[in-house]
C-alpha cells in the first residue's frame, strides 16, 4: 500500500550534542511511517546525543552522513530540530547555513522547530516571513524581520519556498503533519 511520502527523501540536520530528544526522534519516526527515506546529517561523525528538555540525557540517534557531505538537490525537504545547545551550535556551521539557503533557493520545504529557526536567521531566510518558535527567540526573529505568532505551527508559503515552524515538542503532531502536507502539495 502506498503511503503519503513514498519516494521522498528528507534531510534532518543537527549537531552531535544537545538536540532535543523528541524533536529529532518524532520527525524521524513519523516521516518514515509516512513512507519517506529520512537521512540524519550531523556536524561530526558518530551518534547524536540528545537531551530531554535541554537537561536530561536522552537516547542517542545514529547519524547517517556528515553535514558537509550532503547536497540539497538530493533531498525533497529540510528539517531542523531544536534544543538550545544544538541550535546555537548549528547556526554557526557555515555548511548548515549554505544547505538552508540551497533548499530555499530550490523552492523546497524548510521546517524548523523550537530554537531551530536560529539557523534560518543566520542564513538570512526569515525577513518578511510568518513564523513561530520557542518564545525565548521571538525577539531574535522579530529583529531579523519575521512576523512572529504564538501558535503550534505556522506555514508560510510566500518567499519562494514553504517555511514550516513550530514552538516545541508539544507541537510535533502539527509540525510533522505540515511537513507531510507540504510535500504532497
Amino acid at each position: 500500500m502506498a503511503t503519503a511520502l513514498d519516494g521522498r527523501k528528507i534531510l534532518i540536520i543537527t549537531t552531535n550534542f544537545g538536540t532535543e530528544t523528541d524533536e529529532i526522534q518524532r520527525p524521524i519516526a513519523d516521516l518514515k511511517e509516512a513512507g519517506a527515506e529520512v537521512v540524519v546529517a550531523a556536524a561530526e561523525s558518530g551518534p547524536v546525543k540528545t537531551l530531554k528538555v535541554d537537561r536530561e540525557p536522552g537516547p542517542e540517534v545514529p547519524s547517517d552522513v556528515l553535514l558537509e557531505k550532503v547536497e540539497a538537490h538530493d533531498y525533497d525537504a529540510l528539517v531542523i530540530p531544536g534544543g538550545t545547545l544544538n541550535a546555537d551550535t548549528l547556526r554557526a556551521e557555515e555548511s548548515a547555513q549554505e544547505l538552508a539557503k540551497a533548499f530555499a533557493a530550490d523552492g523546497k520545504p524548510v521546517a524548523a522547530i523550537c530554537h531551530g529557526p536560529w539557523l534560518l536567521i543566520e542564513a538570512d531566510l526569515v525577513d518578511g516571513r510568518d513564523m513561530t518558535s520557542v518564545p525565548t527567540i521571538c525577539t531574535d526573529l522579530l529583529n531579523a524581520g519575521a512576523t512572529w505568532t504564538d501558535q503550534e505551527v505556522v506555514v508560510d508559503t510566500g518567499g519562494g519556498f514553504p517555511l514550516i515552524t513550530s514552538r516545541n515538542p508539544d507541537d510535533l503532531d502539527a509540525f510533522n503533519g505540515a511537513i507531510i502536507k507540504a510535500l504532497n502539495a
